[in-house]
């Protein structure tokens, strides 16, 4: 209930912030938020249906595939001194460089369609995953397993008694984070060469001056994002109770 009321709280602060901007600037620019949100209710709501729809399928691709790898390969690299000094030098030299510079090559490759999209967004988000992963299955010290190996427990034991539990709460931390990252990387590769997505909306709005179209797509980004933090919070909440 007191998260409840902080959230409420929190959104009362944003909305006041919002109109004492507008009245200050005082340009159409930035409108009120009462026009933008009377503007919402009376546009045809499957033009944000379709808008949503896309980019919400983009995120949710990439942010599961670079799960369903960067968590594997971050266990394995993390769990095995060889693969770690093989590996790590690469990792943190590729790590820090933007990825986003490869988009022209994986146009190229690729293609303009969905496919070039959700790869630069997976390959952004993967190396944040199975850094995250690797680091946290590598501080695993050898005496909890040894604790479980002592009680005839099999590898199997391990990875669900020992490691599972150890990464899953660094897991969902990068993953939160990496939301933040898709929603950033979605809005730069939707900016040209598709007519669907809310980053498309946009900059379509933008360039038309319909400013007040351009922040509905930009609290429906807000909002997609909002729902994917929620999710992956609740996500926690179940499969890691120990920590509430």
């Amino acid at each position: 209930m007191k998260t409840m009321y902080k959230e409420i709280l929190a959104v009362c602060f944003l909305l006041a912030f919002w109109y004492a901007l507008s009245l200050l600037v005082n340009s159409n620019v930035i409108p009120p938020p009462h026009t933008v949100f009377r503007n919402f209710l009376n546009e045809d709501p499957l033009l944000f249906i379709k808008h949503f729809t896309a980019s919400f399928m983009r995120i949710l691709s990439a942010l599961l595939l670079s799960i369903a790898f960067g968590v594997p390969a971050g266990i394995l690299i993390g769990r095995s001194r060889l693969l770690d000094k093989l590996t790590s030098s690469v990792i943190y030299i590729v790590y820090p460089v933007p990825k986003i510079v490869f988009l022209p090559i994986v146009i190229i490759l690729l293609g303009l369609g969905n496919s070039s999209k959700i790869f630069i967004i997976f390959f952004i988000v993967f190396f944040q995953i199975l850094v995250t992963t690797k680091d946290a299955a590598k501080s695993i010290g050898d005496e909890e397993i040894l604790s479980v190996r002592s009680l005839g427990g099999s590898t199997m034991d391990v990875f669900r008694h020992v490691i599972i539990p150890a990464i899953l709460p660094g897991i969902f931390t990068s993953a939160r984070i990496a939301i933040g990252t898709c929603v950033a990387v979605l809005f730069f590769v939707e900016s040209f060469a598709t007519e669907e997505g809310l980053g498309y909306l946009i900059i379509d709005s933008w360039s038309k001056f319909d400013y007040i179209l351009m922040y509905n797509a930009i609290i429906a980004m807000g909002t997609l994002g909002l729902i994917l933090y929620m999710a992956v919070d609740r996500l926690q909440k179940y499969l890691c109770p120990w920590m509430d």
